[in-house]
């Protein structure tokens, strides 16, 4: 995914031009445990399909005909694939399987056509009793992919492994102390040298009378050896917050939602730059947000709480210069219980657990450099669905060098117009329906979706256990 863009502040246009959809035949899910489009390589669109004991790779053309598929030979000891990394001209495969009792993590690396032209084994962990949770996340270059896990809750195994080289670089031992993940744990960053990132949040309450921060622990990129910094918070809490990192200007970036003391509601948000080499100077800025525009999001509010609720950071759109547009999301989740009678040998009753998924307007912040606010503007929608992990809920950001893209669904039904807010470097919008699912048998999972060129999406619609893949080109 690409994560920089070039953003110029100038006035632009905002225009649709006629876009094309280009649909896939069905594709049958019934064995499949997990999928994942790797976006084009060499002008074939690439689809990765787990079936547990099988691994294939499938191949669409330009008008997303099938051209062919190869089953991908793996070693048979129950293979675990923990992630794939898509590049322009290959993809490589991290995989864990079991061999005499140890467990070892192995890497293989493929061309377009799915031969294989590398392997390596990233590590062998020895006998473990028991089987950890391995997960990977790779560098915005896709030179560096890391693979993780922790034990205990408490304590980080990490493996940095190099896909030009195919060479393990380093790995390293976190032990944390006083941390627990519903409370202190944030977020995993990778940069492009290596160097990889595990942000905490601490004393994220006033319960606890000290000072509220951030503690960032720092693997080093070319020997793995540890180094800690702090960013405090003074008098704000965290309500919400996501960070990147930003290679073109080498800084650590954070943004998000802020508290006072009541962390039910937040008043304003934040946006942090720091450099790693030199944290004790942070650029840490807060802004309030008006009543106005939080009225906008949130509507009528009856009991006289200021602020933003149910409301998270879903994206960090870097800047050209520096600066950044935050993508925030109204997000809004209900459980209730429902009885109904369940026959058997004693009539009984039951409850059964009916979630409903509510995710609204998008709320868009764009900062300078400096941490000062640019504009503020915000994209309204309107999606409920009931029972389906809102998987065709949200959207799909597309960046070029001069707008954002945001593609919806706009109701989660069968029949369906999927529109677009386009977003200028100056903050005006403009909405346009971009297609309509009405007898097309599509309901699109935008969130899955990838970017392939500028004006080109794949998105996956799934439906009755049923899998096609979307074309669209703007």
């Amino acid at each position: 995914m690409i994560k920089h863009w070039f953003f110029f502040l100038l006035t632009l246009p905002l225009w649709l031009p006629a876009q094309t959809v280009t649909i896939s035949e069905d594709i049958s899910l019934r064995n499949d445990i997990a999928y994942e489009i790797l976006g084009r390589l060499k002008g074939q669109t690439l689809l990765f399909r787990d079936k547990s004991n099988e691994f294939e790779i499938q191949a669409f053309d330009e008008r997303m005909r099938l051209s062919w598929s190869k089953e991908l030979d793996l070693d048979k000891k129950r293979p675990e694939v923990i992630g794939l990394v898509p590049d322009k001209d290959r993809f490589t495969l991290l995989y864990a399987f079991r061999q005499k009792g140890d467990l070892i993590i192995k890497a293989h690396r493929y061309d377009p056509g799915a031969n294989m032209t590398d392997s390596a084994t990233i590590k062998n962990l020895g006998y473990l009793i028991f089987s950890p949770k391995l997960e990977m996340i790779y560098s915005e270059n896709r030179k560096k992919a890391l693979v993780y896990y922790v034990e205990r809750e408490t304590e980080y195994h990490a493996y940095m492994f190099d896909l030009d080289y195919m060479k393990l670089l380093w790995e390293g031992d976190l032990k944390l102390e006083r941390f627990t993940f519903e409370d202190d744990y944030e977020q995993l960053v990778v940069n492009d040298n290596g160097d990889v990132f595990v942000v905490l949040g601490r004393n994220n309450s006033w319960s606890k009378r000290e000072d509220p921060r951030y503690e960032v622990h720092v693997f080093d990129g070319n020997s793995g050896q540890l180094r800690q910094f702090d960013v405090f918070f003074g008098e704000h809490l965290t309500y919400d917050a996501m960070f990147t990192y930003d290679n073109t200007h080498h800084q650590l970036v954070g943004a998000g939602l802020y508290s006072e003391r009541n962390r039910a509601r937040a008043p304003g948000y934040f946006y942090l730059r720091i450099d790693p080499i030199n944290p004790a100077a942070p650029d840490l800025q807060f802004h309030e947000l008006d009543e106005e525009y939080v009225s906008n999001i949130m509507g009528k509010v009856n009991d006289g709480s200021k602020g933003l609720a149910e409301c998270v950071i879903q994206d960090i759109a870097l800047r050209q210069d520096g600066g950044a547009v935050i993508i925030g999301e109204r997000n809004r989740v209900y459980e209730r219980r429902m009885s109904g009678p369940v026959r058997g040998f004693y009539d009984r009753t039951v409850a059964r657990a009916i979630v409903d998924y509510y995710l609204d307007d998008l709320f868009i912040l764009s900062v300078h450099p400096d941490g000062t606010s640019h504009w503020q503007s915000i994209c309204h929608k309107k999606q409920y669905s009931q029972d389906d992990g809102a998987i065709f809920s949200s959207y799909l950001l597309a960046k070029t060098p001069r707008k954002l893209r945001l593609v919806f669904n706009d109701e989660i039904k069968n029949d369906n117009i999927v529109s677009e807010y386009l977003i200028g470097s100056n903050g005006n919008l403009d909405r346009n329906a971009v297609m309509s699912t009405e007898n097309q048998q599509l309901k699109l999972r935008f969130r899955d979706g990838v970017q392939i060129t500028g004006n080109e999406i794949i998105v996956p619609s799934e439906r009755r256990n049923r899998l096609k893949l979307v074309l669209v080109h703007f």
